[in-house]
């Protein structure tokens, strides 16, 4: 496990939080050097709420929703009424339960030698263990994970100290009235490969300061005259009106929310839809964007129209976003750049999320310990 000591940069003064007007950015190794991608993983990725997928990829009992956490392989099952999670992990030697997702038939087996957990993790069937001695089926159930449902959105975390769901987005679903992200349908879900680190790409989604140079298309939606960012506990908030111009964006009924969830995870709310973005880091200055797109009508052939439409405009927006980034974590990894400054007016939300990143790394600094471990399913009620 990598050691604090591994990390001499840093520092009271770099990790210091302060107002908006005085303070500096991360500074560049935080985006460069492979160390601190580790430290991401078990200081943020480890110990906050993860999206993995919609519910409705477990509608129903036996549906099981695969995903990572952290690196970590989880699997998301529904069990009847109740939504349960586990490491994707057989208790015999590690072994996968699922490679995708699927359906189980009133059990999991595990693709390496066969033993059989039910669907609230304990463990059914171990073949050919007849003569082990000293072996209680009771300590080899699945290891359960804490899971989540807000809004038709399901999360799973790897530790227990983690904040309530409805905490993590308090004000949300109220802001966003009549909007309800419950009742939107999924459509599809595209993915885009970036060359930087994944904080280079949730700075730059954090902002505004770069739309008018960046995307010109952009600017036509909305009124940026009108651009504010509100910060929350756990998540900060972009918001403008939208142009009044008939687009592809404003059907004359609202305005626009960006929603940034610490640490990696979005919410662009717009008139008649939903996009999701996930931002998984996969190296040290690598990283891909999972987007997913929830709409009111997703059956009729003007609905159909709509998200091809919003996905190829989209896919255009992604291209600019993603052309910058690259070009920003080149220079991150230059001897030119280090630690800048933030614009009040535009970069509030970077600072907000930056201020969590160091309060993540101090805390993980003070107690590096892995996260309190979630138990085997036997120990775990059964709700």
């Amino acid at each position: 496990m990598t050691a604090p000591g591994a990390f001499p940069d840093l520092t009271p003064d770099v990790l210091d939080e302060r107002p908006l007007a005085w303070a500096e950015t991360l500074p560049s190794a935080w985006y460069v050097e492979p160390r601190f991608q580790m430290l991401d993983r078990l200081s943020l990725l480890a110990r906050t709420w993860q999206y993995v997928g919609h519910a409705g990829r477990i509608a129903e009992s036996g549906m099981v929703l695969s995903a990572r956490v952290a690196g970590h392989p989880v699997l998301v099952v529904r069990d009847g009424e109740a939504v349960r999670a586990f490491y994707n992990v057989c208790r015999h030697r590690g072994g996968p339960l699922m490679t995708g997702d699927g359906r189980c038939d009133r059990v999991f087996k595990c693709g390496y030698h066969g033993w059989t957990y039910r669907l609230n993790g304990s463990l059914r069937g171990v073949p050919a263990m007849d003569r082990v001695e000293l072996f209680d089926h009771r300590d080899y159930g699945l290891v359960g994970l804490p899971v989540a449902v807000w809004e038709g959105l399901v999360f799973v975390a790897l530790s227990r100290d983690v904040p309530p769901i409805e905490d993590v987005f308090a004000g949300v679903r109220e802001r966003i009235l009549p909007v309800r992200l419950a009742d939107l349908g999924f459509a599809h879900r595209a993915s885009y490969d970036v060359a930087c680190n994944w904080k280079t790409y949730v700075d730059n989604y954090l902002e505004g300061y770069h739309v008018p140079i960046v995307h010109p298309e952009l600017m036509k939606l909305y009124d940026f005259r009108q651009y504010e960012t509100e910060l929350a506990d756990w998540y900060s908030l972009q918001l403008s009106p939208l142009s009044g111009e008939a687009n592809l964006y404003d059907d004359g009924s609202g305005r626009a929310w960006y929603y940034q969830v610490f640490p990696n995870f979005m919410l662009n709310i717009l008139p008649g839809r939903l996009q999701t973005n996930l931002v998984v880091p996969t190296g040290p200055t690598t990283c891909r964007v999972e987007f997913e797109y929830f709409y009111a009508d997703v059956a009729g052939a003007e609905a159909r129209g709509l998200v091809r439409e919003d996905g190829e405009f989209s896919d255009g927006i992604q291209a600019e976003d993603i052309g910058i980034c690259e070009h920003v974590q080149r220079g991150l990894e230059s001897p030119g750049y280090d630690r800048g400054r933030f614009s009040v007016k535009y970069e509030a939300g970077v600072w907000h999320f930056q201020r969590l990143v160091k309060r993540a790394y101090r805390q993980w600094l003070s107690d590096p310990r892995p996260p309190d471990s979630p138990s085997p399913v036997h120990a775990m009620s059964s709700a």
